[in-house]
């Protein structure tokens, strides 16, 4: 792999990025000051400058990108209230039920066609008490992931981002996006990333997954919302001191990694391509749109991935007969290939 100390392909995540020579050094030399004090420059670049490439007022820089959706749902909502979601999103599966545990929220699930929501479905999934005699809660947020992970790392259509933020706007709820792949949509789409999130009140983005920073998210939206973002950030332990040293890492990402995620994509439709091919595994081609390949095998999901390890190569188990590579910028493409000699032989 390239940059990295190991002589494996991990393709489990792209959470598993280190940070390359070049951000290494950007990290050692930033200008840090106390962030909880608002001192400190780097988070203040960092912060500013998402703001301003996503169209937006604010920014506020915190530990992960769980965080970031959960302070989202906190500065939107009230205990009692419900949020909108996909019934694969990251919020709903991955983050521990923070919407109930922290905010108190319900959820009203949304089936999605790889990841990927209909509006008129979001349309009829939010509740009001009112009318109902007091029986349902209040549907205050809809929140949508783009790329959809469990999709297969699929994109939103503009359109279809539009008409929601529309939809939740219309029925007084504020609209989120969980962006923690949100560049590898902009680069996926050639959508620029202000309009992308145009008619969204907050948005998520991700630092340590595709962009390579070793850790941090940043919460993006209006002044207001990200004033009070600042409070829950705090209430729940995530002010940070000294953090310009991790904040570089995070910005010299955003600088220099985002236009090679169209690599990753490259490399990640060879792959799925490929495998597709070989007698004993399938791929579903249209939900290959950026860096993920989910790949169903007639085999267990254990046994293959105990046979890619023995060769060398680290994918994750997704389903009982079905894995998932991810791309990222430590992969090249003599990777690929070991990789798909690695399933030829299964």
């Amino acid at each position: 792999m390239r940059e990295h100390p190991s002589d494996r392909v991990d393709l489990r995540s792209d959470t598993v990025t280190q940070p390359t020579k070049d951000m290494r050094a950007a990290m050692e030399s930033a200008s840090v000051g106390d962030d909880v004090l608002g001192d400190d420059p780097t988070v203040k670049a960092l912060e500013q400058t998402l703001a301003k490439m996503l169209g937006k007022e604010a920014a506020l820089f915190v530990a992960s990108g769980t965080m970031a959706n959960a302070i989202a749902i906190r500065a939107h909502t009230s205990s009692g209230d419900e949020i909108i979601t996909e019934t694969t999103s990251h919020i709903y599966q991955y983050e521990g039920g923070g919407y109930a545990a922290l905010s108190g929220c319900s959820v009203a699930l949304v089936p999605g066609e790889r990841g990927i929501l209909n509006p008129d479905d979001v349309a009829k999934a939010i509740r009001k008490s009112e009318g109902s005699l007091s029986h349902y809660p209040d549907g205050k947020l809809v929140c949508v992931e783009n790329t959809s992970n469990r999709g297969g790392g699929t994109c939103y259509p503009q359109e279809t981002l539009d008409a929601i933020a529309k939809i939740a706007h219309d029925n007084d709820c504020a609209a989120h996006i969980d962006g923690a792949r949100l560049f590898n949509a902009v680069i996926a789409t050639g959508t620029d990333p202000s309009r992308m999130v145009r008619d969204y009140d907050t948005i998520s983005i991700c630092l340590s997954k595709g962009l390579g920073a070793p850790v941090g998210s940043v919460l993006v939206g209006s002044s207001e919302i990200i004033s009070k973002a600042h409070r829950w950030r705090k209430m729940y332990g995530g002010g940070m001191r000294q953090a310009g040293i991790i904040a570089a890492g995070g910005l010299y990402a955003i600088q220099n990694n985002i236009q090679r995620l169209a690599e990753d994509h490259t490399r990640a439709r060879r792959l799925a391509e490929s495998v597709n091919a070989i007698d004993g595994f399938s791929v579903d081609m249209e939900s290959v749109q950026t860096n993920m390949v989910y790949i169903e095998g007639d085999l267990d999901a254990k046994e293959i991935i105990q046979r890619l390890a023995e060769k060398g190569i680290d994918v994750l188990d997704v389903g009982p007969t079905a894995v998932r590579a991810v791309i990222h910028l430590h992969i090249t493409d003599e990777d690929i290939d070991r990789t798909i000699s690695a399933f030829s032989t299964l």
